[in-house]
C-alpha cells in the first residue's frame, strides 16, 4: 500500500508536536513546543490561528466546556472559552518542562514532563483532573512522550523515548498495572515519539530521527510504514470529519540542513480510521 503525504501548513516550527482533532470545532490543534505557540487548522475552510504562550508548551487539548488545557513548562494551565488564561496546577522545577500529554477515557489529562537535558529519571507522567493535585503515576521517566488508549479503553500505550520501546499497561478506573513491552524500535530506525491508536486497535508511532510513522498491530507486529522526507517526525493523530486522515507533526530543531517540510504539519489522506478522542473534563 502506497501513502502520499501532503503539506497542510508549512509553519517552519522548531518543534512541532501533539496533533489533536477537536471534533466539536472541526479543527486540528497542534503546538510548537520551543516556539511557545498553539496552532489550529480547520480543513473545511483552511482557516488557521496561532496563539503565543508565555512558556514552552508541550501539548494543547480541547476541554469539554470549550477552551484548552495546556501542558506548559511550569505546570498545567487552562484557556477558558472567553480566551482568558489561568493556572490549574503550577509547579516550577528548574530545568524541567511539560512535554506530550493525552486525555484518558475518563476525561483526565495524562501529562508528561522531561528535563531539557533529557537526564534519566528527570521526568514524570502525572494524572490530572479538574479537582485535587496531580497524581504522579510514573516518576522515573527520561522523555515522556506518546500516550494513547485502545478502543475499548482497557489498555494504555506509552513511550519513554530513550528506551526505544512502546510499552503497554492494563488500564482500569484511572489506574495502570502490568507494564510490559509492546514494540521495540531497532537501532538505526530512530526513537519512538508521539503515537495514536486507530479503530482496529493498531498503534501508529512517529519516529524521531527515523523519518517515518509506523503502524503496529494489536499483537505488536509491524505491518505498515509511511516514509517521510524529513527525519524528525514527532507525532500523529487521525482527524477530519470521518477520522480517516492522518495528521503528522515534524521538527526543525537540531537539523543543520532541514528539508523544506521540516517543521510543517503534514497529512496522509485516507490512511486509516481513527477513534474519537475525549476532551479534558476540567
Amino acid at each position: 500500500m502506497t501513502f502520499r503525504y501532503e503539506v497542510v501548513v508549512q509553519a517552519g516550527a522548531s518543534l512541532g508536536e501533539g496533533p489533536t482533532w477537536d471534533a466539536g470545532r472541526g479543527r486540528l490543534i497542534w503546538v510548537d513546543i520551543l516556539g511557545s505557540r498553539v496552532h489550529t487548522y480547520e480543513p473545511g475552510s483552511g482557516r488557521r490561528s496561532v496563539r503565543t504562550t508565555e512558556q514552552h508548551v508541550g501539548a494543547a487539548k480541547p476541554r469539554t466546556g470549550g477552551g484548552l488545557v495546556l501542558n506548559l513548562r511550569d505546570g498545567v494551565g487552562l484557556v477558558d472559552p472567553d480566551d482568558t488564561f489561568r493556572w490549574l496546577h503550577r509547579e516550577a522545577v528548574p530545568g524541567r518542562r511539560g512535554n506530550d500529554a493525552a486525555v484518558a477515557p475518563d476525561g483526565s489529562l495524562w501529562a508528561g514532563t522531561m528535563r531539557y537535558d533529557e537526564a534519566p529519571c528527570g521526568g514524570t507522567l502525572s494524572r490530572i483532573t479538574g479537582d485535587g493535585p496531580p497524581e504522579v503515576v510514573l516518576d522515573d521517566v527520561a522523555v515522556s512522550n506518546g500516550t494513547g488508549w485502545s478502543p475499548d479503553g482497557r489498555l494504555m500505550y506509552y513511550v519513554d523515548s530513550p528506551t526505544r520501546q512502546v510499552d503497554v499497561f492494563h488500564y482500569e478506573d484511572g489506574r495502570i498495572t502490568g507494564r510490559r513491552r509492546f514494540a521495540e524500535i531497532e537501532e538505526g530506525a530512530g526513537f519512538p515519539d508521539g503515537l495514536t491508536v486507530d479503530a482496529d486497535g493498531c498503534v501508529w508511532v512517529a519516529l524521531w530521527d527515523g523519518g517515518a510513522v509506523r503502524r503496529y498491530t494489536p499483537d505488536g507486529e509491524l505491518d505498515r510504514a509511511i516514509d517521510l522526507p524529513t527525519p524528525r517526525v514527532t507525532a500523529c493523530a487521525f482527524g477530519g470529519p470521518d477520522l480517516t486522515d492522518l495528521y503528522i507533526t515534524t521538527a526543525r530543531v537540531g537539523l543543520s540542513a532541514p528539508h523544506p517540510t521540516a517543521g510543517s504539519l503534514l497529512v496522509v489522506p485516507g490512511a486509516g480510521k481513527g477513534v474519537l478522542q475525549p476532551a479534558f473534563a476540567g
